[in-house]
């Protein structure tokens, strides 16, 4: 029997990780499968290059299977990294928003992501960057809106007379 060859190993590989990330069942069995290659003596350096996965990652599965059995393998809610923003504060900046930021003392007409960290570490003592604020705006209902240059000295009569449309031609 000759040897089997899968074409493009590289790229099925990788085609295959993405496939056992998709389904929370087969991260299940993919985590089993390292256990069992621990179980059958291979060292979790083998098995993490193995499997595709950091060495840690096959010491921390085995450590949970051990003290908690196969349910500890399954995935569970991950609560993520807490707010910089506590709800109270959150309630208030919402209400705040809907205000103009001239009413807080500022120069600008309309709230972009720049003038809402300042106005958060200012206001609230809370630090986030101006790209976590845009997510602040979208998450609070907000969207974000640009401002209409006006041209200074514009006289708006000859502004309409330009607007007009031609009249038809016959």
């Amino acid at each position: 029997m000759h040897k089997l060859q899968i074409e493009d190993a590289a790229v099925m590989s990788e085609a295959i990780r993405q496939e056992i990330a998709r389904s929370e069942e087969s991260r299940y069995d993919h985590r089993l499968h390292g256990v069992l290659m621990v179980a059958q003596g291979m060292n979790c350096y083998g098995v993490g290059r193995w499997l595709g996965e950091h060495s840690t990652t096959v010491q921390r599965w085995v450590k949970l299977f051990e003290a908690e059995g196969f349910a500890a393998l399954r995935e569970g809610e991950r609560a993520g990294r807490p707010s910089r923003v506590a709800p109270g504060v959150l309630g208030r900046l919402e209400r705040e928003l809907r205000r103009e930021p001239r009413s807080f003392g500022y120069e600008q007409t309309l709230w972009d992501g720049k003038l809402l960290s300042h106005h958060l570490q200012k206001r609230h003592g809370v630090k986030l960057k101006v790209r976590q604020c845009q997510r602040l705006f979208r998450q609070l209902g907000f969207r974000l809106r640009k401002p209409r240059p006006e041209i200074a000295q514009a006289d708006p009569v000859r502004q309409r007379a330009v607007k007009k449309t031609a009249p038809a031609r016959p």
